[in-house]
């Protein structure tokens, strides 16, 4: 089956080549069914390293030159030179790019998946926000990082691709607390839920906005819920709640065409 990622038309343009890839299309069984691209879940290795060649090639690039960072929810970057091998992956949340041919990924199942590309300066960028990356600032740190390279702030385009959706999204009482002492605004994300003393949170809104106020040149998010839509992305809330042993992890990517 040949993969049909989702794409975004703010990163349409001509030399640079994204994708945000569901679960299908793959060659995983079971749990991970089928284009687990995480090395980090207990699928066997080898068909994680076959689902993401598959990804790599679908966006025009070779497989050992897609990298990873090891996600911890932080707001660190790296600038990719060369690629390296999955096992020697830096702690890092955030990735940028100048070298046509390298693929930066992020992997993801609820957490929101960014990407960016500076078409003029020829420049692209990912970023892997769950929450607590998001307010520990790695999205204003990728497009720090892509500014120092020569980007433009104002040429910058981003796409915040599927993540859990704020129908699926339900936090606790204490959960809004760094998000208002941030910015009272951002109450705005929040909603209650039927749950007394619980909110429903928009990850995609407060992404978008952050990434918004970052004066960027074009922003979209693709609005699509990883954990309600189970036949097309994998999502780390909805195997809790199914009460599963593991899930898959998916792959968005972006590259600068050779």
């Amino acid at each position: 089956m040949p993969l049909e990622p989702l794409r975004s038309r703010a990163l349409d343009a001509p030399g640079i080549h994204h994708g945000f890839f569901g679960r299908k299309g793959g060659v995983s069984e079971g749990l991970y069914d089928s284009l687990n691209c995480g090395f980090g879940s207990k699928d066997a290795r080898a068909a994680v390293a076959e689902n993401r060649a598959r990804a790599a090639t679908a966006l025009g690039g070779k497989p050992d030159r897609l990298v990873t960072g090891y996600q911890v929810h932080s707001p660190d970057v790296a600038h990719v030179e060369t690629p390296w091998l999955p096992g020697d992956a830096p702690k890092v949340d955030g990735l940028v790019a100048t070298k046509p041919g390298i693929v930066l990924g992020v992997l993801a199942a609820d957490c929101a998946p960014v990407l960016f590309a500076d078409p003029t300066a020829r420049i692209v960028g990912a970023a892997h926000a769950g929450w607590r990356g998001a307010v520990g600032g790695v999205l204003d740190a990728t497009v720090n990082a892509m500014v120092r390279l020569g980007a433009r702030a104002s040429s910058i385009r981003a796409a915040v691709g599927p993540c859990i959706g704020k129908d699926s999204y339900e936090v606790g009482p204490e959960f809004p607390t760094p998000f208002l002492a941030e910015n009272p605004a951002n109450r705005d994300f929040f909603r209650p839920a039927r749950r007394e003393g619980h909110f429903m949170f928009d990850l995609t809104g407060y992404v978008g906005r952050r990434l918004e106020r970052l004066g960027l040149g074009a922003v979209e998010r693709l609005e699509r819920d990883t954990c309600a839509e189970a036949d097309s992305f994998f999502s780390y809330r909805r195997s809790c709640l199914n009460k599963e042993a593991d899930f898959g992890r998916g792959l968005s990517a972006i590259t600068l065409a050779e």
